[in-house]
């Protein structure tokens, strides 16, 4: 939430007349300061107090000290000062925010801030904003899903995209569910149960069933992709390390018109059938050189959960370089000694 603070101040000297003519008709000038810069403004006589954001209302002040400075020997302020001075100082406040906004990156949702955290954070949202492709790979914990979520809802809370796309391949991650009663939402929603976790936090629960009811948010399996065209869309197809070559680039070729995809995923956990090649490794080679498509790879420093977490990743990453270190030992090993048979 933008938090609101307030500053006070006195107009020298105490001139009733000046201070009326400041003030207009009605206070009709006090009103306009408040609607452009959207502060408070408080007075009695010639103390004054600013209630809004602290940049808002520092710029309110610079307005009213230069306005009654007008009104020095003049019998009424010109409405096209007050227009004037109001303009400048608007415009040199927008660009402060904009400049402020390029160091710091923010998304904004109906439940408040989201500030990524780290620079590989920061570099995934910025990528995103600016692709229309964007994938983001890396251990589970780093903000993938959960940043490219809060995108999705800031990009809809502004009307730059009509609905939100959410998709994820339904695969069993190691084990044999076997059949699950129920409809098919009942049977595909425990694999999607981490994007509505991620959709509530943002917008509550009773805006999420609203939005799904009128289709402004689609909740659904890979598989129910093929065939459409996403045109305005934000779509965001998670856990994609389980997408076959295939379906990878079905999902690439769906994105229409004023839409924009982000994929997110971890390559140190394929749960494909042996011997099925991952989308993700597919479109890592393949798309690297492509335009308009950006790639973040994050690593074990970046997890943003539990501490054990990232100790975990970077165990298992040390563990599987060492038994690849193994393997191509053993490989080597093994084509010399069948090259000394050869020679004998």
């Amino acid at each position: 939430m933008t938090e609101t603070s307030s500053i006070q101040f006195i107009l020298e000297p105490a001139d009733n007349d000046r201070l009326a003519n400041l003030c207009g008709y009605l206070d009709e000038n006090f009103r306009l300061i408040e609607r452009r810069l959207g502060i408070e403004v408080n007075n009695r006589g010639n103390n004054f107090q600013l209630i809004g954001e602290t940049a808002n209302i520092k710029a309110g002040r610079d307005v009213i000290e230069e306005l009654f400075k007008e009104t020095l020997g003049k019998d009424a302020l010109n409405a096209e000062t007050v227009h004037i001075v109001l303009q400048t100082k608007a415009n040199q406040l927008k660009d402060e925010k904009d400049s402020k906004k390029q160091d710091d990156v923010v998304i904004t949702t109906k439940r408040g801030l989201i500030r990524p955290r780290g620079y590989n954070q920061k570099k995934y949202v910025e990528r995103i904003v600016s692709n229309d492709i964007s994938f983001g790979i890396g251990p589970a914990g780093t903000g993938k899903t959960y940043l490219a979520v809060a995108a999705a809802v800031d990009a809809l809370e502004r009307q730059e995209v009509r609905r939100i796309i959410l998709t994820r391949p339904a695969v069993e991650a190691g084990e044999r569910l076997g059949f699950l009663p129920g409809d098919l939402n009942q049977k595909v929603d425990p694999y999607l149960r981490p994007l509505y976790d991620a959709l509530y936090e943002m917008l509550g629960f009773e805006r999420v069933a609203k939005l799904m009811e009128r289709n402004v948010i689609e909740v659904a399996p890979l598989a129910y992709m093929r065939g459409r065209t996403l045109n305005e869309a934000f779509i965001i197809l998670d856990e994609s390390q389980n997408t076959t070559a295939e379906q990878m680039k079905m999902l690439l070729t769906r994105i229409g018109f004023g839409s924009k995809a982000v994929i997110t995923g971890d390559i140190t956990q394929v749960d494909l059938p042996r011997g099925t090649r991952s989308g993700l490794r597919q479109a890592i080679e393949v798309l690297s050189d492509v335009k308009d498509i950006s790639f973040t790879f994050f690593q074990s420093n970046d997890v943003v959960r539990h501490p054990v977490v990232q100790r975990v990743v970077r165990a298992y990453e040390k563990f599987d370089a060492t038994a690849e270190g193994n393997s191509a030992k053993s490989e080597h090993s093994n084509k010399t000694k069948q090259g000394e048979r050869h020679a004998s």
